[in-house]
């Protein structure tokens, strides 16, 4: 199956995305609803629930397109997303007020209060998450679809 490789490569990296944020939804929704804590579900979850999904493909895209000459691993080339999600991400939060950056932290919805620290911690925890989401299983995904 040699036919239309960067569909299929799309559709193999929205897959985790796509798996996982309804899930997150469902969290947000149990926190709500029958917990009773009041979580803004629209500001947290429905903006990544529409851009995660398509950078992964777009992201699996470029991995199809760039792989012959960088020769970069699939992991590898998945954590180096982090690094272009997040500030665009923090650009937009902080344009919409929804994050606004201190000397001493973030404060992100006007309630909670991020140290800097906590937050360098959190993006490692996200770039080794990122890293084996793409090494395991869009580079899983990818050979079942023939284009790695």
């Amino acid at each position: 199956m040699k036919i239309h490789p960067h569909l299929r490569a799309y559709l193999a990296g929205i897959f985790m995305p796509t798996l996982v944020l309804p899930l997150i939804l469902t969290g947000f929704i149990v926190l709500r609803l029958v917990i009773g804590i009041q979580v803004p579900i629209e500001r947290f979850i429905i903006f990544p629930m529409a851009v995660v999904p398509f950078l992964f493909g777009l992201w699996n895209m470029l991995y199809l397109a760039t792989h012959n000459r960088t020769h970069l691993p699939i992991g590898v080339h998945g954590a180096i997303l982090p690094f272009l999600g997040a500030p665009i991400g923090a650009l937009v939060a902080s344009s919409l007020g929804v994050l606004q950056i201190h000397n001493d932290g973030i404060l992100w919805f006007q309630a909670l209060h991020i140290p800097y620290a906590l937050l360098g911690c959190a993006f490692l925890a996200v770039l080794a998450g990122y890293y084996l989401v793409w090494k395991y299983i869009v580079g899983f995904l990818n050979r079942v679809m023939e284009i790695a």
